[in-house]
């Protein structure tokens, strides 16, 4: 026992010194597995987080699983929706915009509660609500923080002809509000909108006008929508299920966004500290055939001393991947959280855990165990006779290539170069790969910069060409408007949601009516104008991907709100990145018998007056800053992504350069004997080095485009963009990662001078 006690201590002595003696490879073996489970553990963290504290505040509170609008939501309504048989609860509401008496004239959206069960109300201070009390109020944290308010205070409320002033009873968030915003912006200002709930007894009259019912039902939402509408057709409105809801999808967009980036990010690192260990250990195995044999010769059995190399990737995997599991939740999901707080409201911000990121470790530890006994099983096949001896080296045999003219009139340094390559096949192949994932890497990491940038351009600058966006109140009269249009020299355009279902799919989208305005500006994915016709519609790109439908079809659609169904004609496809559905003029909307009702007016003006006919006014300038405040989070992602780029291509590039002239490092010694100056062997080195550079970079840019593709793909139904990778991409990726190879490649062709010629060519002995 003694003595095989002794043996592993003398192995683990070794391996450590190993270790030491190789340092800058096992130390980027041990990065590339540390960042690959810091971010997927991180990242996922954060999103993982994100699900569940969002998953838990829609539980807690009993989100519905949709909603069902109409204006007669009467008892016999609710008898024909019990009858549906999948129906398992419901309650109604009424629904309302109103002002909030302060000089901002906030927006608020009361709703009147019939028993507070579905969608409830929850609660941070004050009392709960109470469906009996007739003078409370239930009022947003948000809304209440910015203005200072505060349980106990009176507010009062303006909303069709009523004016109600109630006392504060409670204070907290609501499930259907996680994300909030105003019409005419991104980003929620809680200074000038926000949500109340009441009692149905608080409503001014005896009988409360219902016009939402909340339901929860079992099965599938579209099994459920087909079953509404088959049987209460012409009763209702329209109904929204839960991942249409405006606060439900742009939430659950901003997660899928997060996960796709846990999930492609990691990748390129675990292959990559794959690769490190598989060249790393395969150069150790050869360099210590004779040491094998020694063992071997000693008594030491093949079984010990193959779990000895297999150790050496073993502990550094495990110690890299149990650090990134504790430190990536951490650390990275606190960089994401206070960006979206400010855009989303949850009661809760913290990290999660998922078995996922353990089993992502697992997984890269048992890569490293196959991956190191690949690189060790073929010497145990030898005898110890014959492992002591060194291995014969690799004859290279003159193939096509070499038996032609051509390849007689290249220089020796190319000659030598591709016979080096052909002789060394799995050297040359795992720097391509390296130098293809940097470069893959890099290529999505700008090609989303310059994809968050186009749309920011795209949307402010080619399409939209106002200074000023006035909100009209719903109040306004015709006349008010035109009054508003003609002082500040305006246009009146109308914009709504809408709901479009083809025979495949129902989609919820967004109408825009231009009433012969040249500040909106339709344009095609290449930003070239489109002129739609007065008696044309066009439908957005994506939103005609999504419905698989294309010109020349018909669908069926309504404005949300109205049970008025119509069957439309698809007459142009425009693309837009922000905005999905619907663009025709005034006059073909009026020509589908459908109302044409201004909801805004543009303006090149800076418009600082106010109007009784206005409810907001809103700049360009504050439309860019809320845009930039809303893709904070993505910004951040961007730059994590270029950054750990940047460092993956200084570590492989770093590593192999330091493996391929380790391996060369006898041939370079002959040739320098042989009379070569140092001037031309560092030619010669760079040359290869050039060589795979190029290759590896040329392979990575589809694969960055792919990668850049998925990740565009994963942004939700909202934005439309096409992955493109622009020549400022590429000439930036190439920079970047020849300069890094170019500068390995210096470092170490300066040791050729301090290179000892003797014990380099005795190094095979």
């Amino acid at each position: 026992m003694s003595k095989i006690w002794n043996g592993d201590a003398m192995l683990f002595k070794k391996m450590l010194r190993d270790i030491r003696k190789h340092k800058t490879q096992f130390l980027s073996i041990f990065l590339m597995a540390f960042l690959g489970v810091f971010v997927f553990a991180g990242v996922g963290g954060e999103s993982v987080g994100l699900e569940v504290n969002v998953g838990e505040f829609y539980e807690d509170t009993n989100l519905a699983d949709g909603w069902i609008y109409s204006n007669y939501i009467n008892d016999l309504f609710l008898y024909q929706v019990d009858c549906l048989g999948a129906t398992t609860q419901m309650e109604r509401q009424l629904v309302v915009d109103s002002i909030a008496d302060f000089s901002n004239d906030p927006e608020i959206t009361l709703h009147f509660v019939e028993n507070n069960t579905i969608s409830k109300f929850y609660l941070i201070e004050g009392e709960p609500l109470d469906i009996n009390d007739s003078e409370g109020v239930w009022l947003d944290k948000s809304f209440a923080d910015a203005r200072g308010l505060k349980v106990g205070d009176n507010i009062t409320f303006k909303f069709e002809g009523y004016e109600i002033e109630k006392e504060i009873r409670g204070i907290g968030y609501s499930p259907e509000y996680v994300y909030h915003a105003s019409k005419s912006s991104v980003i929620p200002d809680f200074s000038k909108l926000g949500f109340a709930y009441l009692s149905y007894k608080a409503f001014p009259e005896d009988i409360i006008p219902y016009n939402v019912l909340n339901v929860k039902f079992d099965g599938d939402a579209n099994n459920y929508n087909e079953l509404l509408s088959y049987h209460m057709d012409g009763y209702y409105n329209s109904f929204v299920e839960r991942s249409e809801h405006t606060s439900v999808s742009q939430f659950s967009e901003e997660i899928d966004q997060h996960q796709m980036m846990a999930g492609i990010f990691p990748v390129v690192f675990i292959l990559i500290a794959m690769l490190i260990l598989l060249t790393t250990m395969t150069r150790i195995i050869t360099h210590q055939r004779t040491q094998i044999g020694i063992l071997k010769a000693c008594g030491f059995k093949d079984k010990s001393i193959m779990f000895h190399y297999i150790s050496y990737g073993f502990w550094l995997v495990l110690v890299g991947s149990i650090l990134g599991l504790i430190i990536g939740p951490l650390t990275l999901p606190k960089l994401f959280y206070p960006s979206m707080s400010s855009t989303y409201i949850l009661p809760s911000w913290e990290p999660a855990w998922s078995m996922d990121f353990v089993y992502v470790a697992l997984a890269m530890i048992i890569m490293s165990v196959l991956v190191s006994y690949y690189a060790v099983k073929s010497i145990f096949n030898e005898n110890p006779a014959d492992t002591i001896r060194p291995k014969v080296p690799k004859v290279s045999s003159s193939g096509l290539i070499e038996k032609s003219g051509f390849f007689k009139h290249l220089s020796f340094n190319s000659r030598w170069n591709y016979r080096d390559a052909k002789r060394n096949k799995f050297r040359a192949l795992m720097t391509i790969i390296g130098v293809i994932g940097c470069t893959a890497l890099l290529v999505s990491a700008f090609g989303m910069y310059d994809g968050m940038n186009d749309l920011k351009e795209w949307e402010f600058n080619q399409i939209n060409h106002y200074d000023s966006k006035l909100v009209i109140d719903e109040e306004a009269s015709i006349s008010e408007i035109d009054d508003v249009a003609e002082d500040v020299d305006g246009d009146k355009i109308m914009e709504s949601a809408i709901e479009i279902e083809s025979d495949s799919t129902k989609k919820s989208g967004s109408l825009l009516v231009l009433n012969h305005t040249d500040l909106v500006t339709p344009t095609d994915y290449n930003w070239n104008r489109i002129k739609i016709e007065d008696d044309e519609v066009s439908i957005s790109q994506k939103m005609a991907d999504m419905l698989d439908v294309k010109v020349g079809d018909t669908v069926k659609w309504h404005i949300m709100g109205s049970d008025k169904w119509i069957e439309t004609k698809i007459d142009k496809v425009h693309a837009d990145p922000t905005s999905q559905g619907f663009i025709m003029s005034a006059d073909k909307l009026e020509d589908l018998d459908l109302n044409y009702t201004p909801t805004s007016i543009v303006t090149t003006q800076h418009v600082d007056k106010n109007y009784t006919a206005v409810k907001s006014t809103n700049s360009m300038k504050d439309m860019t800053s809320s845009w930039d405040e809303l893709t904070e989070a993505m910004w951040l992602l961007i730059y994590i992504l270029i950054f750990f780029a940047s460092l993956l291509a200084v570590v492989v590039l770093y590593n192999l350069g330091l493996l391929s002239f380790t391996e060369i490092e006898r041939e370079i010694a002959t040739l320098k004997v042989l009379g070569f100056k140092t001037g031309a062997l560092r030619k010669l080195l760079l040359t290869q080095n050039i060589w795979f550079t190029t290759i590896g970079f040329i392979l990575g840019i589809p694969v960055g485009y792919y990668i850049l593709k998925v990740m565009w793909e994963s942004s939700g139904d909202s934005f439309y963009v096409l992955p493109s990778i622009s020549l400022m991409n590429l000439i930036l990726t190439a920079v970047i990662t020849f300069a890094l190879s170019i500068l390995v490649n210096l470092m170490f062709s300066r040791k050729i001078k301090k290179l000892d010629m003797v014990e380099s060519l005795k190094s095979g002995e």
